[in-house]
């Protein structure tokens, strides 16, 4: 999972085409599909299971949130504040929040593969403010990645880094981290 997720650099041998796709994978769907599976072949999977394990880490329904997530965006919805779903990706996520009730609770999904920019790209960040019509200054991203969530800063942005811990093993993950930022819930 880690090699799959790696925001940058490469987690196994790719040629420099292979690089190309795994760079860009969060532009298109194809080319999402193309780096994952590659990856997993080079992590020691045949390719049929390569490509039955990418259909499964894919599909929302198998996803598994941090507990607080419906819960935090609620409370968020509820006090006026704008929420923008910032996601590297190469397909929609709106039906894994669909799923935890909480699609009406945020107010933008600003996707790699719609917006055509990747974190730690400021124009990708730059997308979400404009949408939501607030000032960088007034903002905070909340992610797993300093290097990629990070990015938000060079916009003005605040930055919370959430430890990217098994779901399981968190119970509080975003709830706590808004807390000790100064946000009440």
């Amino acid at each position: 999972m880690r090699r799959l997720t790696a925001p940058t650099g490469r987690s196994v041998e790719m040629t420099d085409e292979q690089y190309r796709a795994w760079a860009n994978r969060d532009l298109a769907p194809h080319l999402h599909r193309e780096a994952y599976v590659h990856v997993l072949r080079e992590s020691g999977l045949p390719d049929h299971q390569a490509h039955s394990l990418y259909d499964r880490v894919i599909d929302t329904s198998s996803w598994t949130p941090y507990p607080d997530t419906a819960e935090v965006l609620k409370g968020l919805h509820r006090q006026g504040i704008k929420t923008a779903v910032v996601s590297n990706i190469a397909f929609d996520v709106r039906p894994a929040f669909v799923a935890i009730g909480a699609a009406d609770d945020v107010d933008e999904f600003v996707l790699s593969f719609e917006v055509g920019a990747i974190k730690p790209d400021a124009a990708i960040f730059e997308t979400a403010l404009a949408r939501l019509g607030v000032d960088a200054a007034h903002a905070v991203m909340v992610g797993d990645s300093d290097e990629a969530d990070g990015g938000a800063r060079a916009v003005g942005c605040g930055f919370i880094l959430v430890d990217p811990l098994p779901t399981a093993q968190r119970t509080d993950g975003l709830s706590s981290a808004l807390t000790d930022y100064g946000v009440k819930l």
